[in-house]
């Protein structure tokens, strides 16, 4: 009865789903190849039947060649309600049969066409229209069409978009120089990723989870180029279709594709002193049958280095010197990124969709450090210095992983029922990683072979299978009234593997394996999860969406014997199951002075899983004055999310205001206590975390080719654990800033700086950084090219990632210099011929329900 609840709504839902979609009315008779037609934004009025019949053909006004899948409506002489409508075959041909004679419109339109309107008059039989032209109003860019012209940043009522693509410092960057330019992000020097103040976010491409991102959120943001990326969105109170995880919301990473006939595609190369890439796609489409493709490959290196202090503090508050750590090293990697996706219309209203993506990422490095280690119990003589325990170890790491996912989907939309849809959706996703370091340690401050003393080696392999099952059905009962639901399954299997060997003895220092410092840890974690959400509107103004999604969660985690190693080290056993409500309002005042002008307040309750990286009670001591490991008696922690957003456009320019609040109980957090002089961290359910804040955006052009945006965010965060007898709080801020002007002759520059304040932590505080990026990009070859310079914080040399924690026990500081400076120049290329096609909404598997490791970790050991 465990899974009662969940599985019957599961069951139920995949039953009964098709049923439904069997309801509606048969398909129509459009000619077999056709595109679903966009629904009527009104329902049809009850027209007149006849005998007589309309026919005739649309063309595009400058290539003569037929505009495939334009919309043909029947108005009468006054009004705008259709009568009837259909929409062009493949070539342009369109037929409106049963008609009643008399005077009407007929009017045609199309992405990237101004609409136009026709009168005609019906008599009896067949009337051909005259041949009906209409003009794109897309630009030219050589042989590529691009229709449109957004903003970088859009703001949506659910969500806010940055339109990567049209940002030129990005060009020959990675994923990382893109999101740290989405309003209310913010991206460490280190990688580390915030919404808002929380790291507790899920990252999904395409609207799917990915194996990429398995391992670590920062390792996946090198190996995407930004050159691949369109869009991001962000979303921070999603409703109740979105996974219930991610307490501080979910960041959507939508990489380019295209929707347009024929054959296009594009090459880019970029090199830099931090960092170089190449890439390329390649897009096909004809008629019923679409495949993207991209791949690419990059190289990164990183130099850094960085130095630790810590004290130990006496029952007055003295404070004694008990470690000093300095150390550096490089970095040096590299790997490669690739896609397929395949969608196909069998026929009108059904969708089969295929993707498959798969990445390599290597990256090696050595590493050589310098401790001392005091011991402040054996006291000295007066005027005589402390002798520190000195040793030196120098280390070589290497990080490998390959993954790939592979989904697919059917989807069914409905004749005339715009919004009715019923989606089927499986995934199958495959992660390995493998770190492995061998090291050699020395007495004193030296890496002389005569002083070696010690050696050890290690390799930690890891799998994570993931496999999702999941359907969605959305049916809209009027214009205004729309209720989804859907069911899903998520079963995941994860496995590390840890291997230690090490010198056995003072006089054998030949590593030898070591069962009391290696394991195997099986980790299994079941999520079955069924949700409704009912969307209706109470006035012209006021709308309504409220949902509740019901989640189950079985973890199982275990130790296997392994050559000798005793498997009595505690397992991980959970249960649970959580009612998670939301509810949104949106008010559109509708000011013919603002329109666009929109006041959204929402609510919702989240989950936030710990996984492997937190409940792995392995203790990794390849630091031996600093051990980390994780915690078995970890419980998910609950959060409640409350929004008030406003949006309002005036003259082309967008102001975006909101305030905040989130509550989380059972907040997991990093704890850390000395022992023996050994610093020991871990994780804890410590209680309370509460932040309070409000963030502005504005975007506004001063002049026609001058485009400036920004954003400020501002939180008050409270950390309180009465448990553990530990309190923090402070505000804290990020902010950011983007202009762009285009000069003559297809050439533009662009600016983006931002700063983040100190972080607060339960234990202590890390600096504020600074960054920036200069980019200035000419158009070639008719606009078909385009070349690219930028810079990156090149004003210093390093980013300090300073950070200081402080308890009544001890007090540490710790300084990581990052260089970041940065110069690249990149070069991007655009090829082939294509006309448009209308855009198909997609549904995706959307798995944003584990809590990352401080780095995204999520499977394997630190």
């Amino acid at each position: 009865m465990k899974y009662a609840t969940p599985l019957a709504l599961f069951a139920a839902t995949l039953l009964t789903a098709p049923a439904l979609a069997q309801t509606g009315p048969p398909a129509g008779q459009r000619p077999a190849g056709t595109a679903p037609a966009a629904a009527p934004a009104r329902p049809l009025l009850p027209a007149a039947k006849g005998t007589a019949r309309l026919e005739g053909t649309v063309l595009d006004a400058t290539t003569k060649k037929p505009v495939e899948y334009a919309t043909v409506a029947l108005l009468p002489l006054s009004g705008t309600t259709p009568l009837d409508g259909t929409v062009c075959d493949e070539k342009g041909r369109f037929e409106l049969k049963g008609l009643a004679e008399g005077q009407f419109r007929l009017q045609f339109s199309f992405i990237g066409y101004a609409p136009q309107t026709v009168a005609v008059t019906v008599g009896g039989g067949l009337m051909t229209v005259p041949v009906v032209r209409l003009e794109s109003t897309a630009q030219k860019l050589g042989e590529v069409t691009v229709t449109g012209e957004r903003d970088i940043i859009e703001t949506k009522p659910d969500r806010i978009v940055y339109n990567a693509e049209k940002d030129i410092t990005n060009s020959g960057g990675t994923a990382a120089d893109v999101l740290r330019k989405v309003p209310l992000l913010s991206v460490d020097p280190d990688g580390g990723l915030q919404l808002r103040g929380s790291s507790n976010i899920r990252v999904l491409i395409d609207n799917k989870p990915s194996s990429i991102v398995a391992s670590s959120v920062a390792d996946a943001l090198k190996q995407i180029p930004a050159d691949q990326i369109k869009s991001v969105e962000v979303i921070t109170t999603p409703s109740a279709k979105y996974d219930a995880e991610g307490t501080g919301g979910i960041i959507n990473i939508i990489l380019k594709k295209n929707n347009l006939q024929g054959l296009n595609g594009s090459v880019g190369l970029a090199g830099g002193n931090r960092s170089s890439n190449a890439n390329g796609s390649l897009n096909y489409r004809k008629g019923k049958l679409g495949i993207n493709s991209s791949l690419s490959g990059f190289a990164f290196y990183s130099p850094n280095r960085n130095d630790l202090t810590r004290s130990l503090k006496d029952g007055s508050g003295n404070e004694q010197l008990a470690v000093r750590q300095a150390g550096d090293g490089n970095t040096v990697g590299g790997g490669g990124f690739g896609r397929l996706g395949l969608d196909y219309d069998p026929a009108p209203f059904h969708n089969l969709l295929l993707n498959v993506q798969g990445n390599l990422f290597r990256n090696s490095g050595n590493y050589q450090q310098y401790n001392a280690q005091y011991d402040n119990r054996l006291l000295p003589l007066p005027n005589d210095p402390v002798i520190p325990n000195e040793f030196t170890r120098d280390t070589d790491r290497k990080f490998r992983t390959q993954s790939y996912d592979l989904n697919g989907g059917y989807t069914r939309t409905f004749d005339g029922q715009k919004g009715r849809e019923w989606s089927v959706l499986g995934q199958h996703t495959r992660n390995r990683n493998e770190q492995d370091y061998n090291l050699d340690q020395f007495a004193g401050n030296t890496t002389a072979n005569d002083a070696k003393s010690y050696r050890e080696a290690s390799n930690n392999l890891s799998r994570n299978l993931e496999t999702t099952l999941q359907t969605d059905y959305a049916h809209p009962f009027s214009p205004t009234t729309t209720l989804e639901t859907g069911a899903k399954a998520i079963l995941r299997r994860v496995s590390s593997i840890y291997d230690v060997a090490n010198s056995p003895s003072l006089t054998v220092i030949d590593p030898a394996f070591n069962p009391a410092r290696s394991n195997q840890f099986d980790y299994d974690q079941d999520v079955l999860a069924g949700y409704t959400s009912y969307g209706f509107s109470a006035s012209k103004k006021l709308s309504f969406k409220l949902g509740a999604r019901v989640e189950n969660t079985r973890v199982r985690g275990s130790f296997q014997e392994r050559q000798g190693q005793s498997s009595d080290l505690p397992g991980v056993r959970q249960n649970y199951t959580n009612l998670l409500p939301n509810l949104s309002l949106n008010f559109q005042p509708k000011n013919e002075k603002k329109p666009g002008e929109s006041v959204r307040l929402a609510y919702s309750r989240r989950i936030q899983r710990p996984q492997i990286f937190y409940l792995n009670p392995f203790r990794n001591t390849s630091d031996t004055l600093n051990v980390s490991f994780g915690n078995p008696d970890l419980r998910p922690e609950l959060t409640d999310s409350y929004e008030l957003n406003y949006t309002t456009f005036v003259k082309g320019s967008v102001l975006n205001l909101s305030g905040y609040v989130r509550r989380t109980g059972n907040a997991i957090e990093s704890f850390r206590e000395v022992k023996d002089g050994v610093n020991l961290q871990t994780f804890r359910n410590i209680g309370r975390n509460a932040t309070y804040g409000g963030s502005v955006f504005g975007s506004i052009k001063p002049l026609k080719d001058w485009s400036v945006s920004g954003n400020v965010n501002v939180y008050y965060v409270s950390l309180k654990s009465p448990g553990l007898g530990f309190n923090n709080s402070g505000v804290q801020y990020n902010l950011n800033l983007n202009s762009s002007y285009k000069f003559e002759k297809g050439l533009s520059l662009q600016f983006f700086g931002g700063l983040n304040s100190p972080r607060v932590q339960l234990q202590g505080r890390q600096a504020a950084w600074t960054y920036y990026s200069l980019g200035l990009r000419k158009n070639l070859l008719k606009d078909k090219a385009d070349l690219t310079l930028n810079a990156d914080n090149f004003l210093s040399a390093t980013r300090n990632l300073s950070s200081t924690l402080e308890t009544d026990q001890f007090r540490q500081e710790s300084n990581n210099y990052l260089y970041l400076r940065g110069v690249r120049l990149a070069f991007n290329y655009r090829f082939g011929k294509v006309t448009n096609q209308p855009p198909k909404r997609r549904r995706g598997i959307q798995n944003d329900d584990t809590k990352s490791g401080g780095d995204g970790q999520q499977t394997g050991q630190q």
